[in-house]
């Protein structure tokens, strides 16, 4: 019976992963976990930012009354195109270029009814933003030194012979990040130089072309890099730990990325209802904790240390989209 047990829970499994299914019979590891009473909760943030979420709910009545769960972005965002509303999830925390992709492929997102601060940037009603961060340039000062290079001012500087395997970035296939050395280099330079200046930089990084956007600080904190191209705030916080890191804001600009928290609309008004109270306490009760880890401010009287302000802070001329982002991937891997 043991036998004949696995073999058809094996055939079940291998049924719904084809069709893209969760499991036999449509149930899922959340739902067993925790009930249909509890807010499902979907998120790609980093740990910092997710106990930040959950310190916020904790403290404020809903503790045991949701599940969260982590996944990357890329996963994440290719459930959310692929599931719309069938998502188990009654709720996100998302990358917003894919938050407003997914909406107007699926129309899948409630609008938001909260009683929150005005938002600094113009925001649909669908999404409020939680978190903002800014790319830029880092180094090992020492390193640097030792190796006798040039400190850099700007990206294109980067593609110099002189920082064979001496850089690190992230791999736009992996990393979102990457998406914001993308968006200085395609501003500034245009499609056909950026990509070529995107592949010099590829080449320059060599072994070091990481896969996650955290790995270049990590390797220059580590001296196997003297530079890397990251999250500016990342750097700040280790040059401010007494590391020898220190944060140069390329001449082409400091991009950002935001995410942003999202209710469902599944039809069921009391589960809705109850993400809906949810997404409210995570932005009113989260952001002052989130801004030591964030430092950009995303609504009206929140202020930040001017030490976090890039020195070229800019937005992409076009509307971030998945659509975008699979435009660049193409013109730096093809």
């Amino acid at each position: 019976m043991k036998k004949m047990y696995s073999f058809l829970l094996a055939g079940c499994l291998l049924i719904g992963s084809s069709l893209g299914l969760s499991g036999c019979g449509g149930s899922s590891g959340a739902k067993t976990a925790g009930g249909d009473d509890k807010v499902v909760i979907y998120t790609n943030a980093d740990p910092e930012a997710q106990d930040a979420f959950k310190h916020a709910l904790d403290k404020n009545g809903f503790e045991g009354k949701y599940i969260m769960q982590s996944f990357g972005t890329s996963e994440l965002g290719g459930k959310l195109m692929a599931e719309g509303k069938n998502l188990e999830a009654d709720m996100i925390t998302m990358s917003t270029y894919y938050i407003d992709s997914v909406q107007k492929q699926n129309n899948e997102f409630a609008e938001l009814k909260m009683n929150v601060p005005k938002t600094l940037r113009e925001t649909p009603a669908y999404y409020r933003p939680t978190t903002g961060q800014f790319g830029s340039i880092f180094v090992n000062t020492e390193l640097l030194k030792k190796e006798n290079l040039p400190m850099p001012a700007s990206i294109k500087d980067l593609t110099d012979p002189v920082y064979k395997d001496k850089i690190s970035i992230p791999d736009i296939m992996g990393s979102s990040t990457s998406w914001l050395l993308a968006q200085a280099v395609f501003d500034a330079y245009g499609e056909q130089e950026g990509a070529k200046i995107m592949k010099q930089l590829e080449a320059n990084a060599g072994p070091h072309l990481e896969k996650s956007g955290s790995g270049p600080l990590k390797k220059v904190k580590a001296g196997e890099v003297a530079i890397g191209f990251g999250l500016r705030h990342q750097g700040l916080m280790e040059q401010k730990k007494g590391m020898p890191i220190q944060v140069v804001d390329p001449k082409e600009g400091n991009f950002f990325l935001t995410e942003g928290v999202a209710v469902l609309h599944k039809g069921n008004a009391k589960k809705e209802e109850q993400a809906m109270k949810m997404a409210e306490c995570i932005i009113k009760n989260s952001r002052q904790e989130l801004l030591k880890y964030y430092p950009m401010a995303l609504y009206e009287g929140e202020k930040v240390d001017p030490s976090y302000t890039p020195a070229y802070p800019k937005q992409f001329k076009e509307k971030l989209t998945v659509d975008l982002l699979k435009k660049h991937q193409k013109l730096i891997k093809g």
